[in-house]
């Protein structure tokens, strides 16, 4: 009985020390094309935060994604569901498919320097990536090359795709690719996002839709004869108020926000044309298609109020995000594998100086060392990633690419993600990314139960409507 104990107790044993050297082997390769790729791609990413290009106009950082994986082998298709700055890069043959997303657009009216200190946007109307969307673009193809070579290396069957993704700020770039059924023969989708922290929480969101209101109305002389105009201004005001007034009658979990995007140029003329763009969201899509409606009526009554005409475009709307907890506690897995984020001298320096400009940061510096632990959460945010969850198995993960205690959009966000910190950031996430698709190539069976989970969450009845309705893409898009 002994020596059959003994004899089993070898035979695992055996199996750890086989199963540690597969893990390690794989773990030593990822670290070793991470690494052979790093100038390459820590170049390519601070391309793209100067380039700082704002959403359906990213034609250089676009470009630059696209001929860097292009050199590495993958096959490029540009211009894909009808816009120019969207492309998809695939390499590989059979096997499951596996799809990497990537951003690259930049926000309106921030100021694009590292300087620690605030400084003011010479140009209201330039970029500035608040977001870490270069990052976001140049990790995720970082990955997609580290993945190839794995493919290769290890003569698996697989087909890695890489996803250029264009416009996530408002655009609604991906709502256009899930609705051409761009993603239909994908089997798992991998994303991730720059952040002052590191996690892989199973994540849900707020979907979300917008619109801009323009009020036309009768121009005349404020002072000389005020009776004979109609103020469009008006018209955008009359709608606030009403807005405002509706905010205490609608779901606790929703979220109404709205700036004045024109209204008038003088003020001893009555504005003839004015412009108020709104955002509507909630975590049920439902939900927010119903207060959207109500929004409308709001605009239609202040029109009849204020005796102007009011029109309305939308301007994009996205999903919530669906989480599947079988693919997100491998990305977990990964990311607790690699761990956090050291900062050398100069980056603490610089951390200690911007961290001084934050208020009531919830984050210290030296928490990015580390990574949280698992977790189920909500973010009242809301991105088009939403749209691609509802259709294929979807987790991601956020890395530290910003000083503890950074807001999203702000100009400390600009200032990091321009740094080594944000290249630190990437570099983990690129890893991460990796690591995970290698473990599902590894075990095929994680795509049948996350595919089993996706159903399930979804629900029998569940069939996919873009909240942006049938707007084509647009051309000449404005994000501010």
């Amino acid at each position: 009985m002994g020596r059959k104990r003994n004899k089993l107790q070898g035979q695992i044993f055996s199996f750890i020390i086989c199963f540690l050297f597969v893990e390690n082997v794989n773990a030593a390769l990822i670290e070793n094309s991470i690494n052979s790729h790093k100038n390459q791609f820590q170049t390519i990413a601070l391309k793209i935060w100067n380039h700082a290009e704002l959403g359906y106009q990213e034609n250089q950082s676009s470009e630059l994604l696209a001929d860097a994986l292009e050199k590495e082998g993958f096959t490029i298709t540009r211009g894909v569901a009808g816009i120019p700055t969207a492309f998809i890069a695939e390499y590989g043959s059979g096997g499951p498919v596996i799809g990497i997303l990537g951003e690259f657009d930049a926000l309106p009216g921030l100021s694009q320097t590292t300087s620690p200190f605030k400084e003011i946007a010479d140009n209201a109307s330039g970029g500035g990536h608040a977001c870490g969307h270069h990052l976001f673009g140049a990790s995720s193809a970082w990955a997609s090359v580290a993945i190839k070579e794995w493919l290769v290396e290890s003569k698996t069957e697989g087909r890695i795709r890489f996803y250029g993704t264009p416009a996530e700020e408002g655009g609604s770039g991906k709502v256009y690719m899930v609705r051409n059924g761009l993603f239909n023969d994908v089997d798992i989708v991998l994303h991730w996002h720059p952040d002052d922290n590191n996690s892989a929480n199973s994540k849900t969101s707020n979907s979300n839709k917008s619109a801009r209101f323009t009020f036309k109305g009768i121009s005349a002389h404020a002072a000389g004869s005020p009776e004979l105009g109609r103020s469009a201004l008006d018209g955008v005001e009359a709608m606030n108020m009403m807005s405002n007034m509706m905010r205490e009658h609608i779901p606790q979990e929703s979220r109404m926000h709205y700036v004045i995007t024109k209204g008038g140029l003088a003020p001893n003329v009555v504005p003839d044309l004015a412009e108020v763009y709104y955002y509507v969201r909630h975590p049920k899509m439902k939900v927010v298609e119903d207060l959207f409606k109500r929004l409308v009526k709001t605009a239609e009554g202040a029109a009849f109020g204020t005796e102007t005409n009011v029109t309305y475009e939308v301007m994009h709307g996205n999903y919530s995000l669906l989480p599947n907890e079988t693919i997100q506690k491998i990305v977990h897995k990964n990311l607790m594998n690699f761990g956090g984020i050291a900062y050398n001298d100069k980056e603490n320096a610089f951390a200690t100086e911007i961290y001084k400009t934050f208020i009531e940061p919830d984050n210290l510096i030296g928490s990015q060392e580390s990574v949280r632990e698992y977790e189920i959460s909500h973010s009242y945010g809301s991105t088009d990633v939403g749209d691609v969850s509802w259709t294929v198995p979807t987790a991601g993960l956020r890395a530290a690419t910003w000083v503890p205690g950074t807001a999203a959009h702000s100009w400390q966000a600009v200032a990091s993600g321009g740094t080594s910190i944000g290249l630190k950031g990437a570099e983990l996430a690129a890893k991460t990314l990796a690591a995970t698709a290698i473990d599902i190539y590894k075990d095929q069976t994680l795509i049948i139960e996350a595919n089993k989970e996706l159903k399930d969450r979804r629900g029998i009845d569940f069939k996919y409507k873009a909240l942006l309705g049938d707007r084509e893409p647009p051309l000449n898009y404005r994000v501010n």
